[in-house]
């Protein structure tokens, strides 16, 4: 006897005698979409789909990649068994090395336990969280065939790439969005990360766009604002129009969306070298050496960048016709300031790196794990309005710390354009203020600075999200 399934036979007794087998067969029948035995890369996809397992276009290929040891660009069910058999010897392994006491049995302990050998620290009930989207039976563990079930088709080989699955599928462990994002060897080899560094680069590149107007309202306010001169936001647009069009409304943003790429490059680059040397060889880094690593990483791209900064303030703060561009801009201030020029106010912009980072990181951390611990009910992901409103709140909070370092930048950068004021330090320049000004004067400009927060972050993860998708990277 023969078991028929749409292009393709098996000896019935192998199958009676194998589950696996009989299971392979199955699926194989649900892909092969057009029953000639064999399984396209189209068929592969679409039949995921139907099956309401999208796993997004790289992973998907990869599964191919390592069946189709032909390279006809076709699965027969000879490759399609031997991958799948293989990729049950890894996912074995994987849910031994989570099964600490050998019990058959993954507990939420065990999760914590594994997850903090990576470096990442979770509450046990976000790790039960975790386990409710595999355990099919309500016990609150997970057994081998709800681990295989559950990353059945998914190509991760090993405890790493699952919870960097479990991290970018939607399921909260505990990472902060305003670190770097960590990329695996895999994704580095496979071009995984340049993409999402490109996802990232058009995000931002769309979102300052969006919101230039605010940008340059801030600049202004910074600049030109003071107890004598009183710039509200409505007049001060009103003031730009007049003085240089609709158009001068986005003064400077070309430079802005400009060191997008090379300060992401540069970032990335070096967050991968502090993390060499903050952390042993072959050993995770914990969230610390995370935190710093990118701290310096931010600070080491804007050294790098810095002059484009200094570019963008001039450029914004500029009348119409003073520069006709940006070269024109750099030719002019090398001429009449000489080099030294493009780097006024990097001190001040040096020193509000850390206490921006550290108060963002730790308040959006403490929002989310505070909502995740008590509004959570069937789900470990919070949500998009809730990552977005404690993004909000927490960039908000860091705003507000360094806030006055980030005045003093700028008001250092365009002092030289200001008709008679003096070339001042950041020390005498932060006296000067408080004396005429009091202390509100070092907030001049963070209302256009907040109304801009929220627009700005939406914006960049919807585009971001949309350019995972056209780039391969998250499900469509």
């Amino acid at each position: 006897m023969l078991l028929w399934a749409r292009g393709f036979v098996l000896p019935v007794a192998a199958c009676q005698e194998n589950d696996s087998c009989r299971l392979y067969a199955k699926l194989f029948q649900d892909l092969d979409r057009n029953g000639d035995g064999k399984v396209d890369i189209k068929e592969l996809q679409e039949g995921l789909q139907k099956m309401g397992i999208p796993l997004g276009r790289d992973a998907e290929e990869k599964i191919f990649r390592a069946g189709d040891t032909n390279r006809d660009d076709q699965l027969d069910f000879e490759e399609f068994t031997k991958y799948l058999r293989d990729h049950e010897k890894k996912m074995k392994l994987a849910f031994k090395s989570l099964d600490k006491n050998n019990d058959g049995q993954i507990e939420a302990s065990e999760v914590v336990q594994a997850l903090n050998t990576l470096g990442i620290d979770i509450s046990e009930r976000q790790a039960k969280k975790i386990l409710q989207s595999i355990d099919v039976d309500g016990t609150m563990t997970v057994d081998w065939n709800e681990w295989r079930q559950h990353f059945f088709f998914n190509p991760a080989e090993n405890i790493e790439q699952i919870v960097y699955f479990w991290k970018h599928s939607g399921i909260d462990i505990g990472d902060s969005i305003t670190i770097p994002d960590e990329f695996t060897e895999e994704e580095k080899k496979s071009g995984q990360w340049w993409r999402q560094l490109l996802a990232g680069g058009i995000a931002g590149a769309v979102s300052r766009t969006s919101t230039a107007p605010l940008d340059r309202m801030k600049v202004m306010m910074q600049v030109h604002g003071s107890k004598s001169n009183k710039m509200s936001i409505v007049g001060g647009f009103k003031q730009m129009v007049k003085e240089g069009g609709i158009q001068s409304l986005w003064r400077g943003n070309g430079v802005n969306v400009m060191k997008i790429a090379p300060e992401s490059a540069i970032k990335f680059w070096a967050y991968e070298k502090y993390k060499k040397l903050l952390t042993d060889e072959g050993a995770k880094i914990g969230l610390v050496e995370r935190f710093v690593s990118g701290s310096l990483a931010g600070a080491t791209a804007q050294t790098f960048i810095y002059p484009m900064e200094v570019l963008k303030t001039r450029l914004a703060v500029g009348k119409t016709g003073q520069y006709s561009g940006m070269f024109d801009c750099a030719k002019k201030i090398l001429k009449h300031e000489g080099m030294g020029a493009f780097y006024k106010g990097y001190v001040p912009n040096f020193l509000g790196i850390l206490p921006y980072a550290g108060i963002d990181l730790a308040v959006y951390e403490l929002l989310k794990n505070n909502w995740l611990e008590h509004f959570a009910e069937d789900s470990v992901n919070p949500g998009v309005l809730v990552l977005l409103a404690c993004g909000t709140m927490s960039s908000t909070c860091g705003q507000l710390a360094s806030y006055p370092l980030a005045l003093i930048r700028t008001r250092m950068q365009a002092q030289a354009m200001v008709e008679g004021a003096p070339q001042l330090n950041m020390i005498g320049l932060f006296k000067k203020i408080v004396t005429k000004e009091g202390i509100l004067g070092l907030y001049r400009g963070i209302l256009p600075n907040f109304m801009k927060v929220l627009p700005a972050v939406s914006i960049s993860y919807v585009v971001y999200e949309k350019m995972k998708q056209n780039l391969g990277i998250a499900p469509k």
